[in-house]
């Protein structure tokens, strides 16, 4: 305890990719270092503060998480001002770095130095910035390390694309990778011009990084992380879920206190209420995929057809998609709302299967709260994290997709089907069992995501 009580002096920068995705895993790695007595300054860009719903941050009993903006180009707009996701990186990769250095010398100048910089892999040049003012450097994955190692293969030339006549992908610790299973960046090549070269630069520095954190448990993905490890100094500090879920170490630390939309909670949890236990098929795609609008209609049709009670968050900009009547034909069978509290629904006993895009939050707040998962993976590392979640951690199914993509209504009835009441719900339970028990155990006291978050705190108050 005395190294942690050291380290009570230590601010650090916390600055994330500008996207929910990526802010709140790391607001939530900034609660836990202010717990032990850091100081944490969470760094999004202006216009992500100004768009985000802003509740307070609980850090128990250690310094409060300042918010202190730094700027893409377009504070008022952001990605919409920009106009083109390739214009908004250039911006940011201009902008960023300069304001980044502005705001630590004027820290420094107000008598509250930073010591460390933590940043999101997708920003190497906060690494860079970092190191001009002697600073720390601590590179934060957001994703999956069989994700990154992947990326980091690419980066280094020890995988060569195209894919051209290629049927798997090997990489050191990870299970051989079909063509699909791999990040769409890498499995279709040139198609993302612009996050491919976000993905891959993550690497055009790391080897001047101090540490590595990764945001997963170490059960999860042991032999990649083993493998990381002879290269850099890993560690693995996630799930990054909120305390009320896992260890309860942090007071009131139920949700990432940062929404870019407004939950209906109260809704939600009043239709959950009057359910039955293990009823309800939830369905949400995130924040940020955009889906058909024939894959719109075809699981719009199976979810009608299954007869089984339904959640689904469908977002206001994707309304429209949504086949002319279904709310109407289905008020009695299901609710659809614009965005929901997800923690709280696969947290509640009505909530059978959680079906997914797979982003990498969602996949361990299924683990972390023991929910079965229907992958349905649209893009980046989606397709990776559905091959685990079928293959390796056992919790789940991917959905089938014809040869158009589209995953068709007859596929929708028959995963509901195998999730619900299958040959395979009961091994599927089994597993979602264990690794909602290896996740909860990593994060309590001993733990080993709690024992290297306590490393990398003593590590600040000591250098």
């Amino acid at each position: 305890m005395q190294d942690i009580k050291q380290a009570q002096k230590a601010h650090v920068l916390v600055v994330p990719y500008p996207g929910q995705g990526h802010i709140n895993p790391m607001l939530q790695f900034a609660k836990r270092l202010a717990s032990k007595g850091i100081k944490p300054t969470l760094t999004p860009t202006v216009y992500m503060v100004k768009s985000m719903q802003l509740f307070d941050i609980p850090t128990q009993t250690g310094p409060p998480i300042q918010i202190r903006p730094i700027s893409d180009g377009f504070d008022d707009g952001g990605k919409n001002q920009a106009g083109s996701t390739s214009t908004y990186l250039d911006s940011l990769n201009i902008h960023g770095p300069k304001t980044l250095a502005q705001l630590i010398k004027q820290l420094a100048e107000d008598g509250d130095p930073v010591k460390a910089v933590i940043y999101d892999g997708f920003l190497p040049w906060a690494l860079d910035v970092g190191k001009k003012f002697g600073l720390i450097g601590v590179c934060f994955f957001t994703q999956s390390c069989t994700v990154n190692s992947v990326y980091y293969h690419v980066q280094r030339g020890l995988i060569q694309l195209p894919l051209s006549g290629q049927d798997t992908v090997s990489i050191p610790g990870a299970p051989k990778l079909q063509q699909s299973d791999l990040p769409s960046f890498v499995e279709k090549y040139g198609s993302y011009p612009f996050w491919f070269r976000v993905v891959i630069e993550q690497f055009s520095n790391i080897d001047q990084a101090d540490w590595v954190l990764c945001n997963i448990f170490y059960d999860m993905e042991n032999e990649v992380v083993d493998w990381m490890s002879t290269m850099w100094k890993i560690r693995t500090i996630g799930p990054t879920t909120p305390s009320h879920y896992l260890d309860k170490r942090l007071k009131d630390d139920k949700d990432y206190n940062l929404q870019l939309f407004k939950p209906n909670t109260e809704l939600t949890k009043k239709w959950l209420d009057t359910k039955p236990t293990n009823s309800v098929i939830y369905i949400s795609f995130g924040s940020a995929a955009i889906l058909s609008e024939q894959q719109f209609k075809e699981l719009s049709q199976g979810l009608k057809n299954s007869k089984r009670s339904f959640l689904w968050v469908v977002r206001e900009s994707e309304h429209s998609k949504l086949p002319k009547g279904f709310l109407e034909e289905t008020s009695n069978q299901g609710l659809v709302v614009s965005w929901a509290s997800q923690l709280e629904i696969l947290a509640h006993k009505a909530t059978c299967c959680f079906v997914t895009h797979c982003g990498f939050n969602s996949i361990l707040e299924a683990l972390s709260l023991g929910v079965v998962v229907v992958g349905y993976p649209q893009y980046t590392d989606q397709g990776t994290n559905a091959k685990f979640v079928e293959d390796v951690w056992g919790v789940g199914i991917r959905a089938k997709v014809d040869e158009e993509g589209v995953v068709r209504r007859e596929e929708v009835e028959e995963f509901i089907r195998e999730v619900m009441e299958g040959k395979k719900r009961d091994e599927m339970m089994k597993n979602v069992s264990k690794w909602k028990k290896l996740a909860k155990e990593a994060m309590e006291e001993g733990g080993s995501s709690c024992k290297n978050i306590d490393e990398f705190v003593t590590y600040l108050g000591g250098c």
